[in-house]
């Protein structure tokens, strides 16, 4: 199995088209919403939502750790989740581009924890039926995890979206700036089409039409209209990423690379 970061190449370098692959997207998905999430902690509008979004990100820390040991266990080149979440480098990460965007305001948070939580209760309520036994304990734990989620973020998005003046453009400009890196969540591939067709994952072109349908349902009863754009961006699960994931990962890792090895 070729190396998968330095000098000697990059994830989409080694040609193998394992398990461990899927689920670390799925894995590094959660691992940098979470970071994204934890932002607001001491910063969000009210006190509870400051708790409520940082259980949220906790939730999404759990999601990681567990995909991040089973994806090194099934890599089987001797790494674990830390070595994983801070000792790769930018373009190993194969997260969609959508979860590293910018903390933004609340409205913008709103927008992509109702898109993200209805993205992901439609992915683990179908993963917890995989062939891969792995794989389906943890869907049926998250999927239970992310109903929360997506019920909070639909009550934060009916308060805004049918609120004040303010509330509802903030929303509005959210979901405006957000949407074209939504449909990246829908893209599949060769390697997840075969990966599903064998039972293990969930081709993720399955998702579109239920999560969107779910989206455009909370939109319509929060007076927000659903966006239109014909921009798609796209390249995170192949290790392409905004210029925003550099600034992130440099937070994220800096205390683990500057100390490797130590523990606490």
């Amino acid at each position: 199995m070729t190396e998968l970061s330095g000098s000697s190449g990059h994830l989409f370098d080694s040609g193998c088209p394992d398990t461990w692959v899927y689920v670390l997207r799925l894995a590094d998905d959660a691992l940098i919403y979470a970071q994204r999430l934890a932002e607001w902690i001491a910063s969000a509008p009210q006190l509870e939502e400051d708790v409520a979004l940082g259980n949220i990100a906790l939730d999404q820390l759990g999601q990681a750790r567990s995909l991040l040991t089973y994806a090194g266990a099934a890599e089987g080149a001797g790494r674990d989740e830390d070595a994983l979440a801070y000792f790769r480098d930018e373009r190993d990460f194969v997260n969609a581009q959508i979860f590293e965007l910018g903390r933004g305001d609340f409205g913008f948070t709103v927008a992509r924890m109702l898109v993200a939580a209805a993205y992901q209760w439609e992915l683990y309520s179908r993963l917890q039926h995989s062939t891969d036994e792995t794989l389906a304990a943890v869907a049926a734990k998250a999927v239970k995890e992310v109903d929360y989620h997506r019920d909070h973020a639909t009550q934060w998005a009916l308060r805004l979206g049918d609120g004040t003046e303010e509330s509802h453009a903030r929303l509005q400009a959210g979901l405006d700036s957000l949407w074209p890196y939504v449909a990246e969540l829908f893209e599949s591939d060769d390697l997840v089409a075969s990966l599903a067709a064998g039972g293990i994952a969930v081709d993720p072109a399955e998702l579109e039409e239920p999560t969107l349908a779910y989206v455009e349902g909370v939109l319509a009863e929060a007076t927000l209209r659903p966006p239109q754009t014909d921009v798609r961006h796209s390249g995170g699960r192949r290790g392409v990423h905004t210029e925003l994931m550099g600034f992130l990962l440099a937070e994220m890792q800096h205390l683990a690379r500057s100390h490797p090895g130590a523990r606490w």
